[in-house]
């Protein structure tokens, strides 16, 4: 085995290695709003969920020379965002999200998508998304170069391709993942498994 000190490396070497093994990383395509009522869109792939008993997700949201990104300033202003799943057909445009626009500019207006209201929030959703999950702001762990945020999902929104019988059809949902450098990844071989009785 190779040991490696992340201490005694750079952050930009951690950050290879990191992103290069815990893979694939799901990605959160996020809709915020701003005061204003201006909408921005972003993808994170520092996500996961946390909960299902109470239903409850996880975003990290890097700081730039420790000024907040625009997320970061909306969901701590009006406490709600929506999470969209990234499937195929959206991901060019899920990536030229992530061009950074001065704030108050919404990336919308260049994508050629479409918003949606949501039902249980004010921030509005991405209506081409197979998967939006409404959010309300729980709490935050805030780091020097990230704000960890958990948020409560209060609504999900699905296509009706991709909910058959109670359940995720992952073939019609099309779901893209992270992996290292610019590469991104798409479900390959399913392996079916049943959880132990004992060992």
């Amino acid at each position: 085995m190779i040991f490696i000190d992340p201490s005694k490396q750079s952050t930009q070497d951690n950050f290879k290695v990191l992103t290069g093994t815990i893979i694939p990383r799901p990605i959160a395509w996020v809709s915020t709003m701003s005061l204003s009522g201006a909408t921005n869109i972003a993808p994170f792939s520092y996500f996961n969920l946390v909960s299902t008993q109470e239903p409850m997700i996880s975003i990290s949201v890097r700081k730039d020379g420790g000024l907040q990104k625009d997320t970061s300033k909306n969901i701590f202003a009006t406490k709600e965002f929506v999470v969209h799943m990234v499937s195929l057909e959206y991901l060019e445009a899920a990536n030229q999200s992530s061009y950074p626009l001065p704030y108050e500019e919404s990336e919308i207006d260049h994508l050629g998508l479409t918003l949606v209201p949501s039902t249980n929030i004010t921030v509005p959703g991405i209506k081409e998304s197979k998967v939006r999950l409404e959010c309300v702001y729980v709490t935050h762990v805030a780091f020097e170069s990230t704000d960890l945020f958990i948020g409560k999902v209060v609504g999900i929104h699905l296509g009706v391709d991709v909910y058959e019988d109670g359940k995720i059809n992952i073939d019609h949902l099309r779901i893209v993942s992270r992996l290292a450098g610019a590469n991104y990844g798409l479900i390959g071989k399913v392996i079916p498994m049943s959880k132990p009785e004992r060992i």
